[in-house]
């Protein structure tokens, strides 16, 4: 029993982090190698990016820091597991188990969006407060509706970046691959902005995570569409023709992937124009308004988000067993 465990380490270990996952979440007394991430960006960031720099530099200057966090995030987890298979296999185990853990984010995904949930049945202001932790848009201005589907959006979007794209770089490169992921994950979300200050100098942080999405994002769509299609209450053929008709209505080329799944196996209206720090951003709707939103629909989303989690653990089980 142990041979065959220690031979299929990398598949013990995914299973063992998302039990962890569904169990723990992301408690704050934890810490958690994304903060240490953000930190060092922030870091690196301030002494690296000068406005008065020519965008060629500042595009250079943003992949220097790419290429340092991309590598302390592959080799420093590497390190860390080859002293401790050194020390004892089991140890091996153990800490791989816990960088796999660390790599995902269904627990914490759907705690904070139900957050929202029971905030609705509240008041308002408790809603807006709870929605504006996991939105970056403008939250003081949104109704009801408006605060559903800021949530509901998210846990579309975060099916696939905090889920399903982190198991599938472990299915291959092992916990390594995850902290990897994780890393252009965050460096994404800090610089990645379409603004004076970022422009050039995200620029590569930017298209890195548009590459390392883009087969997990279409994954995701499809595992998501497989889960519409098992649980009650939602709709397989409304989601596949929604993602086949509005797949690419976003300005990335992944984030409307699992977006437009969700808007039709609901059967609302995601995405339309959205304020960020008081400028309004145009965008196309994503899915038909077949209906109204419910405050429900948060509770709707993130079971077809666990659907998807299950169906992406079965698929790296597979392959892992395969491979």
């Amino acid at each position: 029993m142990t041979e065959i465990i220690l031979s299929n380490h990398r598949l013990f270990s995914i299973l063992a982090g998302f039990i962890l996952d569904c169990i723990l979440g992301d408690p704050h007394f934890f810490p958690h190698p994304v903060r240490f991430m953000g930190a060092l960006i922030s870091f690196l960031e301030r002494r690296l990016n000068k406005t008065d720099d020519s965008a060629k530099k500042q595009r250079f200057k943003g992949f220097f820091l790419v290429f340092c966090l991309i590598s302390l995030s592959f080799l420093f987890p590497a390190a860390i597991l080859f002293v401790c298979k050194l020390i004892h296999p089991f140890l091996f185990l153990a800490i791989e188990s816990l960088m796999c853990y660390q790599c995902l984010a269904a627990r914490s995904l759907c705690h904070e969006s139900v957050k929202v949930y029971r905030a609705l049945k509240k008041n308002i202001v408790s809603a807006r407060k709870a929605v504006s932790m996991i939105v970056g848009r403008d939250t003081d201005i949104l109704d009801e509706k408006g605060i559903i589907r800021a949530a509901v959006e998210t846990v579309a979007e975060n099916t696939s970046d905090g889920v399903v794209a982190p198991l599938f770089f472990m299915m291959f490169l092992g916990a390594c691959g995850g902290m990897t992921y994780k890393a252009i994950n965050t460096l994404d979300s800090m610089i990645a902005y379409k603004n004076e200050r970022y422009y050039n100098f995200g620029f590569c942080a930017a298209k890195l995570d548009d590459i390392a999405n883009f087969i997990p994002a279409r994954i995701s769509a499809g595992l998501m569409i497989l889960a519409a299609a098992i649980l009650p209450g939602l709709s397989a053929k409304n989601a596949l023709k929604i993602f086949l008709r509005d797949r690419y209505k976003h300005a990335s080329p992944n984030s409307a992937q699992t977006e437009s799944v969700c808007a039709g196996a609901l059967g609302v209206q995601l995405a339309g124009d959205t304020v960020y720090g008081g400028i309004v951003e145009k965008k196309e709707f994503i899915g038909d308004r077949v209906r109204e939103f419910e405050t429900r629909d948060i509770l709707r989303a993130n079971t077809l988000m666990y659907g998807t989690t299950i169906l992406t653990v079965i698929l790296a089980t597979v392959t892992s067993l395969i491979l």
